[in-house]
Formats: C-alpha cells, structure tokens, sequence
C-alpha cells in the first residue's frame, strides 16, 4: 500500500489529501499539523474576531475525526514534523504534546507547512499576532476577559487592514501605526488614498513612518516620541515560510526560505511536493517568478498534484496572475498581474479611468476607478488594479481571465458585458479602457 504524508492541514495540505483521495482510494493518507485545528477558515478569521461571521463552524468546519470518517485520511494534530531524510524516505516527527519523537516512512511527500506570522519581539501578554484558530480564540477571550477598549494595530498589509476594520466595528478605539509610509504593497500606492479617507472619516487615528520603541507595562513608547496606553496589541508585520524543518534536507530552498517548485508542483527531490504559502512559482503571462500566498493558488496546487499522484500527467500548472483583492470599510481595493515594481522591467504604457459602476440615472450609482498596464510593443496586459464601492472584484476578475487567455488591451473593446441598467453600462469600464488605449 502506498503511503502518503502530508505536513500541514490548513488550505492546501487538507485539500490536496481530500482531492488524492478523490482519485486514490487505496493509498494509506496521514497528515501531520503542528497546530491545534485542521481546515480552518484563514481568511475569514478577522470577521469571526469582528462579530461579522458568528457560527465557529463556519470557519471550523472540520475536525480530524469527521475528516477520518469521511474521507478514511488520519489527521494528527500536535504533531510536527521536525526533520526529512529524503534519501530513506523519511520525516521524523515531534508530538507536542508528549514531547515524544518518531520517524515514520513515506512513498510521496507534501509539504503544505505554509507561512509563520513576523514577531516585534516584545514579551507581553497583551500583544498577539493572528495565523490561526487558535489566535484568534485567544484574542477574542483577552477581549471579553480584560473588557479591552484600546487596541493597537501594527502594520498596514491585508492582515492588519481587516483586523482593524474588524476591531472597530465590535467596538473597540483602533490606532494604526506602520513603519513605512508604504500601504497595501499590492496595491498601486496612489490608489490606496482610500484607505485614509476611510481612517479619516470614522476619526480612527494612524501614524506612518512609526514604530514601537519600548513597552513598559501597558504604555507604549514610539520612535516619534509619543507614548500611550493600550489593552491589546495586534501585530501584523509580514510573514516567513516554515520551512526552517527543511533545511536538514537536500530539498533546495530560496534566500529567503521559499521552495521553489516546477509546473507540477515538484521540488528539486523525487517524491517529494510543495504548496501554498512555502512555495515560489512563476506568473502565467509573463517570464517572471512568482510568490503568490494567497488561497487560490494553494487549492489550484493541491488539485495538480493530485492528478500527478493519479498518473494524469497533462494537467499542469501554467502559473500565477497574482489576482488579489482586500476590502476596508466600504471600499474594496484589488489588482491583477505583475507587482508594481516589478513593471520596471518592461516598456510599458498605462490607461486608466473613472467612471460610474453602472448607468448613471440608475440609483446608488458609486465610483470605480480602474487602471491598466500593457506591454507597449506586444499589447499585452501586464497589470491591474482598481477601487471602488462595488463591483471592483467583476472588473478584476474579467481581466483576470483575459490575461489568462492572452488577450490583448485592444481586444478589451471585444468584451460583451452583461449589460442593463442597475450592473453596468453599454460600453462597460473594460471596454473604455480598450478604445482609450487606441490612442497610446
């Protein structure tokens, strides 16, 4: 019997040995997690911490017993896999609660560790940091058990923008501060102005350029010179891969502990697979790498290697377009394609515009600003990104999807929206930008 193990059960770990058993009824499947909990809504924890989604199995869903019965996969939580000898085959393995070790053998490895949340450093109870269930869990009690009225949130990513907004809605006095003045990396920094409009009309304060110099009891000292008191602090300063167990192995890691894996999710060692947070890849539509942490990419990948384990070898990964998409208060913010930066390394030309969501005599009419870049010789989309009060992530995906099939910024025109009054106009944003882009 072929034995699989499987390190992580969060997003792609628990996918991946869902879908093999799927097309493998036979193979014996185990899944090692560190943690406490398995398949866990990640990206739903702030709005739990919110209030917003109330029902705990809503965002935790399953559990190792469940997933056992109906799946006939062993999940063991507490267990982590400290160590891999690729060259017998195996992983040994820390229980965390016995602090007892083992090593146990595999056919096929996949390595779904995924990525850890970035520390400060300070030691002190009221300061947290928010990857998981349990996080989550021991925030929310600090709350009702300390009855918190101030909170502090560090940093300005994804993360901290929903847990803030989040905090704030259960009632909680939020200040943002941020070491840069750079929000929102995704995002094309002009855009991200509605993120201090947001800040502003709710009277929420924010500092950039700050940082937290010292902690003394409750009061905070900053590189500016102020010093306040908080209840709660919430960092949310990046992350890392958890790859550290890997470094003992001939798997080859990046320089900055990422595994890079080909189009069939394959590390450097035979048998062995990678996904989601831990990896690095390459985008579709243009010749770059790619390190995209976000969900669809760890679901795409846990499908692929489960048709490679099932002998369908055609179905391959053709590569990331780095969609993502964020919403703060009542704006949403989105982008599509390469990062920012990154557009340095082409010629490139931009068009943008601004205009309604849908026809403008029908009523609750709001804003969307979208911007595109191509590729000046070739026409080809690069990048995108928009904001607005709805329909943001429609205009985002359908780009998404013409980057995917190699459409150019011309063949925009060609788009047949979905028109009627209340959804968009005849000549929708997308179309606009194709006959703007005529004249570049």
């Amino acid at each position: 019997m072929r034995k699989i193990i499987v390190v992580g059960a969060v997003a792609g770990g628990a996918t991946c040995a869902s879908q093999i058993r799927r097309l493998d009824k036979d193979s014996q499947i185990t899944i090692f997690e560190k943690d406490r909990d398995m398949s866990f809504a990640n990206c739903g924890l702030p709005y739990y911490l919110g209030n917003v989604v109330n029902e705990r199995k809503d965002v935790l869903p399953i559990t190792p017993d469940m997933f056992k019965e109906k799946k006939n996969i062993t999940v063991k939580t507490y267990h982590e896999v400290i160590a891999i000898n690729d060259k017998a085959q195996t992983v040994t393995v820390l229980n965390r609660e016995t602090k007892e070790t083992f090593e146990t053998s595999y056919d096929k490895l996949i390595l779904s560790p995924g990525a850890g949340a970035n520390s400060l450093g300070f030691d002190n109870d009221f300061i947290f940091t928010l990857r998981n269930m349990e996080d989550t869990d021991a925030i929310d009690q600090f709350i009702e058990q300390h009855q918190v009225k101030k909170a502090l949130v560090v940093g300005a990513g994804y993360i901290s923008l929903e847990v803030l907004e989040n905090l704030y809605t259960r009632g909680l006095e939020v200040t943002l501060i941020h070491r840069s003045e750079k929000v929102n990396k995704l995002m094309d920094q002009d855009m991200n102005q509605v993120i201090f409009d947001e800040l502003d009309s709710r009277h929420i304060p924010y500092r950039l350029n700050e940082e937290i110099i010292s902690i003394h009891d409750h009061q905070v000292t900053f590189k500016s010179g102020v010093k306040e008191d908080y209840d709660l602090i919430i960092e949310g300063v990046g992350t890392h891969p958890n790859s550290s167990f890997i470094e003992s192995s001939n798997i080859a890691l990046n320089d900055k502990g990422f595994i890079p894996v080909n189009e069939k999710f394959e590390t450097n060692i035979p048998n062995i697979y990678a996904l989601g947070d831990v990896i690095t890849s390459f985008y579709r539509h243009v010749n770059l790498p790619a390190q995209v942490p976000l969900a669809w990419g760890a679901h795409r990948g846990a499908s692929i290697i489960a048709e490679q384990l099932a002998g369908n070898n055609h179905i391959t990964f053709k590569g990331f377009l780095g969609t993502n998409i964020v919403k703060f208060f009542d704006y949403t913010l989105a982008s599509v394609g390469v990062k920012v930066e990154e557009l340095s390394q082409f010629d490139t030309q931009m068009v943008e515009i601004t205009s309604g969501t849908h026809a403008g005599y029908y009523p609750g009419n709001t804003e969307i600003h979208l911007r595109v870049y191509f590729d000046t010789e070739r026409r080809r989309l690069l990048r995108a990104a928009a904001i607005g009060k709805e329909g943001v992530d429609k205009r985002i995906d359908v780009i998404s999807m013409a980057m995917m099939s190699g459409i150019t910024i011309d063949e925009l025109t060609e788009f047949e929206v979905a028109y009627a009054p209340p959804y968009s106009h005849p000549k929708d944003l997308i179309n606009m930008i194709g006959y703007k882009a005529r004249d570049l």
